[in-house]
């Protein structure tokens, strides 16, 4: 039985799991940010969600160290909870990462489109009231089969790019917050918070898990580790990543605020581009934060396309759903058939346009807590060490949380009907497709 292709170390795996995680959404959607928490809110929620996930984090650097598989939660469940547990659990954390697949390739043409607004022209027709452009769809089907080829064709090709855009969004964004720290005022902060800072926090907090969605795509990638890598180095990579994003988006939302009163941004789409473009007055600093963008969008696309193909892929190869899908390439030992359900899949929810955006972050954020809940869970009920059942019990208490707010009507912004009825479907859809 052929196996994938053992190339990544740990600057791919940390490439990975960051870029899994820092995509556009703090240039798409920093009003959405600001409007629920206010700057100090939005920063707060950030710092609290970083802190809180480096329990789950611990136990996802375990668990990877003991089952490196690329089933995830999937394998990590199956250890404890009957199959029907594992697989709904894996299809959540599938959902997790596929659906920030058509997210970015929606994104690409609303980013493209702030530089050339020729692009919103020929409308083909519209979502919940939201034009869908020609231009701007085909950017996204584009830019979805250039991922889907380099990522058949083998995984260090896809690791090689994602290194590259890591590197290019990290060095540019340092960049951007250096001139951002030259021209602003603290008096552009007030009122600090949305509303009360509890529930300003609160609001923030449950978008939190969706954009913190990432760290745990590196035990999907698990088996195609270089035979040199030390299994000690998943648990770094995570780690890194956690603190790396989180300081991203902090510094992100502080200089976005610094620069411009956060209150005119509200309403506004690409709050980040408009708030320098109106510090600064000149437009090249503009230019490098949408340059920064792009590269996310790269990385942040080619990340979750790693994560979701192989945990599909996965799903194959145990026969949970067609075991076609778990097929490994013959020359470039990639899940060949897994990347083309992804691609296909993808290109249908790029049809969905601007339509796609906002209520996506709502159910990635509750589908990625549940797979931490379960994944943690299940590593309590088999690990028998003191120290490492309490750390673990902290993982399970953040998970928890951060589901029950999307959940429960008590928590402002929890889930609404069109979002229930999104889950309904994708769950549905996981019980035609599985195979008892």
């Amino acid at each position: 039985m052929r196996t994938l292709a053992r190339k990544l170390r740990l600057a791919d795996y940390f490439a990975l799991a960051f870029g899994s995680m820092v995509g556009v959404g703090w240039l798409v959607l920093m009003d959405d940010w600001l409007g629920r928490g206010g700057p100090l809110g939005a920063v707060l929620a950030f710092a609290v969600g970083g802190i809180l996930l480096l329990p789950v984090a611990y136990v996802y650097g375990q668990w990877v160290q003991r089952l490196p598989d690329a089933a995830g939660e999937a394998a990590y469940t199956a250890q404890v909870f009957p199959p029907i547990v594992s697989y709904v659990t894996g299809w959540m954390m599938l959902l997790a990462y596929f659906i920030v697949c058509p997210w970015e390739a929606v994104a690409v043409g609303k980013l493209a489109a702030y530089v050339f607004p020729s692009l919103n022209s020929f409308e083909l027709y519209r979502v919940a009231d939201q034009p869908v452009f020609l231009p701007r769809l085909l950017l996204g089907i584009g830019l979805t089969v250039f991922l889907a080829i380099l990522n058949y064709r083998g995984i260090r090709s896809s690791a090689t790019f994602q290194n590259w855009a890591t590197s290019a969004v990290l060095l540019l964004f340092l960049v951007v917050i250096f001139f951002s720290a030259r021209n602003g005022s603290v008096a552009n902060f007030h009122p600090a918070f949305s509303t009360t800072p509890l529930a300003s926090i609160i609001l923030t907090l449950q978008i939190v898990p969706y954009f913190m969605t990432g760290f745990e795509s590196v035990p999907k990638v698990a088996e195609e580790a270089h035979p040199d890598f030390r299994a000690s180095g998943f648990f770094r990579a995570i780690a890194m990543a956690v603190i790396v994003g989180a300081a991203f988006y902090m510094l992100a939302i502080a200089a976005v605020s610094y620069v411009t009163p956060w209150q005119s941004l509200l309403g506004q789409r690409f709050a980040t581009a408009i708030a320098f473009e109106r510090a600064m007055g000149t437009p090249w600093l503009v230019r490098l934060v949408l340059v920064v963008a792009i590269f996310a969008l790269f990385e942040v696309f080619n990340g979750n396309f790693v994560a979701s193909s192989r945990l599909l892929f996965a799903f194959g190869r145990r026969r949970t759903i067609d075991p076609r899908l778990g097929r490994v390439h013959e020359k470039f030992l990639t899940p060949s058939v897994a990347i083309l359900g992804i691609t296909a899949g993808t290109l249908v929810g790029l049809l969905l346009g601007d339509a796609l955006l906002v209520p996506v972050t709502e159910v990635g954020s509750m589908a990625s807590a549940c797979g931490w809940l379960l994944a943690c869970l299940s590593f309590w009920m088999v690990e028998k060490r003191l120290g490492m059942r309490m750390v673990t019990a902290l993982g399970i208490s953040v998970s928890l949380l951060l589901l029950l707010m999307k959940l429960l009507p008590v928590f402002p912004g929890h889930f609404s009907p069109a979002e229930w009825a999104a889950l309904g479907i994708w769950l549905t859809l996981g019980f035609i497709l599985h195979k008892r």
